[in-house]
């Protein structure tokens, strides 16, 4: 077969990429989503089909004329994508198949990543769980990263954590795993995941918020994902709304993150149950096997009155703060996601009372709150998603 040439080159990643997000589609789809010409279309589909890339599932439901033809990638071509999914003190791993399948489920490890060792810790941990799962690493197409922090995706920079003087986080990486690696944001990916995986798939304008350690945000602009000029739109939890004079990781003050994190809500029930409060959460912190933040949040599913408390505290300064982003935005959806979206309906009564408190109704009715169902997966689905649209399927 001859190689290809780099239009088409491009058309195939293309097309890849559009089936790994949408699943099922007929040329003709394929064609209007890639602006190609049809004939073109079907001669790049027929290319990917001899290399297995991509197999005919059948024909399309009647709509009354001809049946469209359906393709769909083969979960059975050996090209796999290694996704890790990073907060301040847990990083996650999987690995998936072209078609989005996991092939080697989700590790984790407790890993501070502000400290002097995180890089190195990191790559261990991608190398040994590599290794476990047995795959040959000429079929793995790379890694893909997300991460909390001042990500610059482009250049492959975290300027808040993995600091390495004088290098490329990114390039370190590459370097040390011996495959190509991509970052981006944490928040940005889970907003991603929430358009092509989740609560917001066929969405224009779209809020998505990641409740974690830290208060994180997505913003999706007319179906895209937007940056900012220098790409680091979305700092929600650095808006000053706190009423309390607590010092942010980030260096100011009145940041709404130092009430709405979940590091902050842990704290606040360790502080109340050394204060003679009762509750579950005295016997689940004394758990190692499970982090804190997982404990309170098993605490509010099981309905704990102090951790229902403080959850509802958080939650209506995380409103305080989305009405502040519905008067500017003015979004037709906001997803509450990451993390902290275990704690599911629980979040809702406390947002919608900040919403309704602090936001002109005729703008707030036009704007749905939605809770995410991909939940900790989120991240490590975008992730594996971000290496497709990195690669070229050479």
């Amino acid at each position: 077969m001859p190689a290809p040439t780099e239009k088409s080159q491009q058309l195939r990643a293309e097309i890849i990429k559009e089936l790994y997000h949408k699943k099922v589609l007929s040329l003709k789809e394929l064609s209007e989503l890639t602006k190609k010409s049809l004939p073109l279309v079907t001669s790049v589909v027929n290319s990917l089909i001899e290399e297995e890339y991509i197999i005919e599932q059948g024909l399309a439901p009647s709509t009354g004329g001809r049946r469209p033809h359906l393709f769909l990638l083969n979960h059975q071509k050996q090209k796999f994508l290694v996704a890790v999914a990073m907060d301040q003190m847990i990083s996650q791993m999987a690995i998936y198949d072209l078609s989005g399948q996991p092939v080697y489920g989700v590790k984790q490890i407790t890993l501070d990543i502000s400290s002097p060792e995180a890089t190195n810790t990191l790559t261990e941990f991608i190398e040994r769980n590599i290794q476990q799962s047995g795959l040959d690493y000429k079929d793995i197409l790379g890694v893909g990263i997300g991460m909390p922090g001042f990500v610059n995706e482009a250049e492959g920079i975290n300027e808040s954590y993995l600091i390495v003087e004088g290098s490329n986080l990114r390039d370190i990486l590459t370097l040390r795993l011996k495959l190509p690696v991509y970052l981006d944001n944490d928040s940005s990916l889970i907003a991603m995941a929430e358009l092509r995986f989740g609560a917001s798939v066929g969405k224009k304008d779209v809020m998505v918020v990641n409740i974690g350690w830290g208060t994180g945000l997505g913003i999706i602009v007319d179906g895209k994902l937007y940056r900012g000029s220098t790409g680091y739109a979305g700092e929600f939890s650095h808006i000053p709304l706190s009423n309390s004079n607590n010092l942010c990781a980030c260096g100011k003050r009145g940041c709404l993150e130092v009430d709405t994190s979940l590091l902050v809500m842990v704290d606040k029930a360790k502080k109340e149950i050394s204060g003679g409060a009762a509750s579950s959460m005295q016997q689940l912190f004394n758990d190692n096997a499970k982090e804190s933040a997982e404990h309170f949040l098993d605490a509010v599913v099981k309905q704990d009155p102090l951790a229902v408390s403080i959850l509802s505290g958080a939650a209506f300064q995380i409103g305080k703060g989305l009405a502040v982003l519905i008067h500017i935005m003015n979004p037709e959806q906001i997803v509450l996601s990451g993390r902290g979206a275990r704690a599911g309906k629980m979040l809702l009564p406390s947002i919608q009372q900040a919403i309704n408190e602090f936001c002109i109704p005729r703008i707030s009715e036009q704007t749905q709150i939605a809770l995410s169902k991909l939940g900790d997966q989120a991240e490590l689905l975008a992730a594996a998603s971000l290496l497709v649209e990195k690669s070229q399927f050479n």
